[in-house]
């Protein structure tokens, strides 16, 4: 009962504090595990509204939103020479007040719609500190095969933070594994106009429509594309489908041949892509 009546009190906690929020955090992180002082950053953003939170890369955002605004406007031979479109695929959404999680992602040509419905179990610590601006708390939690450590602040009366962890008395403002190998820390506080509440990946205009997943079936479909990286394309050839290639001088390429050497360059891109922030995935 405690903890159903703490959760309606967090909620009405929201609503009270304010409405459509934006925490921009920066995410550092490491790819290949045998390299790590080769770390990427990414800026993302937590779009916070009364509905619930969406969690995505402000890069990816970006050039999503001009690709489709040059697509309906009946260019469809865009240009993506110099395009940023960043190093995190995947966008996050929470439903208040249950904080129940979708996870959206690509993989091969497949669109995935993802409910995860594991729960974190944290160890609030009397570990205090100062993050940036804010008074902070420090808890443990173990997800997705790793230990991590977050601070949070009961300043902001969100139980929310980025990526899929949430449940504490306030926002996570801090949040990184035991190994320092993924790193969130939050830059920027802004308020949102009515009209910028977040739009859901449900909502989009796609050419295929989203396959719903469990998170155990999500990870074999994981898993399986990592072992066969051309599976997709060599379906859609099956299945009697037409792909050609050219180099960069406008010659055809032979198709086998190509996806011979795709399916190389990707496994050996998989390889180096080895610290996965969801360790579990290779587990």
């Amino acid at each position: 009962m405690k903890r159903i009546i703490f959760g309606v009190l967090s909620f009405l906690s929201v609503i009270t504090y304010a409405q459509n929020q934006r925490f921009s955090y920066e995410y550092k992180f490491v790819k290949d595990s045998t390299a790590k002082d080769k770390s990427v950053s990414e800026l993302m953003y937590l779009d916070v509204s009364r509905k619930g939170s969406k969690f995505y890369s402000r890069d990816r955002a970006v050039a999503d939103s001009i690709f489709l605004d040059m697509y309906t406007k009946g260019n469809h031979n865009v240009d993506l020479t110099g395009m940023k479109f960043g190093e995190v695929p995947y966008t996050v959404e929470k439903s208040y007040p249950d904080y129940e999680i979708l996870f959206f992602n690509k993989i091969d040509m497949d669109e995935f719609k993802v409910s995860d419905n594991r729960k974190l179990t944290w160890k609030i610590l009397p570990d205090k500190e100062k993050i940036g601006e804010f008074n902070a708390q420090k808890a443990t939690a173990n997800f997705a095969g790793r230990q991590w450590i977050a601070w949070f602040s009961t300043e902001i009366p969100f139980q929310d933070g980025p990526y899929k962890f949430s449940g504490l008395p306030g926002l996570i403002v801090k949040i990184q594994d035991q190994t320092n190998s993924h790193h969130f820390m939050l830059k920027e506080v802004k308020k949102l106009k009515a009209e910028e509440i977040w739009i859901s990946e449900n909502q989009k205009t796609r050419y295929q429509p989203l396959i719903a997943l469990s998170q155990d079936k999500y990870k074999k479909q994981f898993v399986d594309y990592r072992n066969n990286p051309t599976k997709g394309v060599r379906q859609l050839i099956a299945r009697g489908g037409s792909m050609k290639y050219k180099d960069q001088n406008g010659k055809e390429l032979d198709t086998n041949e190509h996806l011979r050497n795709q399916e190389k360059r990707a496994k050996e891109n998989n390889a180096r892509n080895n610290n996965l922030l969801e360790l579990d995935l290779l587990q």
